[in-house]
């Protein structure tokens, strides 16, 4: 049997329980002529709740983030397996992916310049999501006796909803741990590797290169479930290592690239910022006015930066510290790079650039038409209209882009196998064979399906999430309150060089 025919048997296997799960999870309600999905009011909602409930933490709260991450406070000594900038960039390698490369393009090609704004809203209001939950998976993280730890949802859950009963609880956090499990294993691993390899294949040839040959997409899966493997056999500090040093890398070279599409359209930077402001209040074209730009920002602001899901505090757990709520602070910066920088600058580079095809896609919008923009290959349209070789540079951005998120989300997904199978140095192991493998899978087949279904399970997460931070807020109010206290009255503990009058 062919790729192709596997590939047939197993969407047409998983087609109609995507539809169905997907139907529920992504119920849409209409407001304005607009169409709303209730899981992204869900998440925007609780974003806003914790804002208001913090007094807007996200702003008077950015300094000390900053400090902590530069690494002002705390003890080498501290219980955790990696340092807060490590921690943080693990986090973010799980977030930045191709989604803020295709997801925004697409964003554009729907609600206009517009959708820009909204995006960088929900961005910050998505900063305090992060507060609170990084702040529980910390507090109620299980330190083991070899030094390594596990936190996030799994372990502040059952506490969240113990007042129920102990059924209750553990049938809830098993609901999370398999729909992160799922997703983790097609979503954060089979998605990216396939992906890498399709850029891969487009900029050395396409179908007449020679990625195109026989085999050689299981030769290029083989060789990147290797490079995966040899990251994720360490554990959080193996990972948190790579990240340090990818992560800024890789920000970097597609900050800068936009940045060259920017500055070379430099007479047009006053008008894109124009048609951002104007379209998310007058927008031209989309479909329930204003609301309708508002809900598309508000979308892929929540579908990018993952605030309330309850994956990044599995990572943020893994942190040094003796006090989470110093994680919380860390964890802010978290939906700032993800969605008001980079999600921000590829707006900016298509709005400024405003390449053919997202023009195209606009007419369309615009004349009641669907729409079905490729968004990978806007963006690069957008780069190659200043530059021809730019699209090289998006392969590799894509390509480092869906590597970090591959090792992030084996974190992920590790743990939540443990939590269900138990922890061992077999399970571990086992888990981590399966991820490879999926990995290579992932490179050969596409299974659009069994991709939509995973979508679907991560946000059946973040309602479970979200459920438990709304029951466990008091306890984030507390360390909160007590940590600020300790601050004032300089009862912090300082890395040397770093004292009170030194420190921010």
């Amino acid at each position: 049997m062919d790729t192709e025919s596997i590939q047939s048997a197993i969407d047409g296997f998983f087609a109609p329980i995507s539809d169905a799960v997907s139907s529920v999870v992504f119920y849409q309600v209409t407001i304005a002529g607009a169409t709303f999905p209730i899981i992204v009011g869900w998440l925007v909602l609780a974003a806003a709740i914790f804002t208001v409930a913090m007094r807007g933490i996200q702003v008077w709260g950015v300094g000390h983030a900053i400090a902590l991450v530069r690494g002002r406070y705390g003890s080498d000594d501290d219980p955790g397996e990696v340092s807060h900038f490590q921690a943080l960039t693990s986090a973010v390698s799980g977030t930045v992916g191709l989604g803020n490369i295709a997801g925004v393009a697409v964003a554009l090609s729907l609600g206009g310049a517009g959708a820009t704004f909204w995006m960088i809203l929900a961005g910050l209001l998505g900063m305090c999501t992060k507060f609170v939950e990084c702040t529980l998976g910390v507090k109620y993280r299980e330190e083991h006796e070899d030094g390594t730890v596990s936190g996030g949802p799994f372990k502040y859950l059952p506490i969240a909803f113990a007042r129920f009963g102990s059924g209750v609880a553990t049938a809830l956090t098993s609901v999370f741990a398999i729909s992160i499990f799922f997703f983790g294993a097609v979503g954060g691993n089979m998605f990216q590797a396939n992906q890498t390899y399709a850029q891969a294949r487009n900029v050395t040839g396409g179908d007449d290169g020679w990625l195109a040959s026989g085999g050689a997409a299981l030769g290029f899966g083989i060789v990147l479930a290797v490079l995966v493997g040899l990251v994720i056999i360490g554990g959080m500090k193996s990972i948190g290592r790579v990240t340090a040093s990818l992560v800024p890398a890789m920000a970097i070279i597609y900050v800068v690239a936009c940045l060259v599409v920017i500055l070379g359209n430099f007479s047009s930077i006053d008008n894109a910022f124009g048609d951002i402001i104007s379209g998310a209040f007058s927008p031209d074209g989309v479909t329930g006015g204003v609301v309708g730009v508002l809900i598309i920002g508000f979308q892929r602001a929540a579908f990018s930066n993952e605030a309330g899901v309850g994956s990044a505090p599995i990572a943020h757990s893994a942190v040094k510290t003796r006090r989470p709520v110093t994680e919380g602070f860390v964890a802010m910066l978290e939906p700032f790079i993800d969605t008001v920088v980079i999600c921000t600058m590829t707006a900016l580079t298509i709005v400024i650039a405003k390449p053919e095809s997202w023009l195209n896609a606009r007419a369309q919008v615009a004349a009641g038409e669907t729409a079905n923009p490729d968004g990978v290959v806007l963006t690069s349209d957008a780069f190659e209209s200043v530059v021809s070789w730019f699209p090289y540079v998006l392969a590799i951005a894509v390509a480092l882009f869906a590597f970090s998120t591959l090792i992030t989300w084996s974190y992920y997904t590790q743990k939540a196998f443990t939590s269900v199978f138990g922890r061992t140095p077999f399970t571990e192991r086992l888990f981590q064979v399966i991820f490879c493998l999926f990995t290579v899978f992932g490179s050969v087949v596409a299974l659009a399906d069994v991709v939509n279904l995973a979508d679907a399970m991560l946000f059946i997460c973040a309602f479970v999430n979200i459920l438990g931070l709304y029951l466990l807020f008091p306890v984030v109010k507390q360390e909160l309150n007590e940590y600020w206290e300790d601050r004032k009255a300089g009862r912090l503990t300082y890395k040397p060089g770093h004292e009170p009058s030194d420190a921010a």
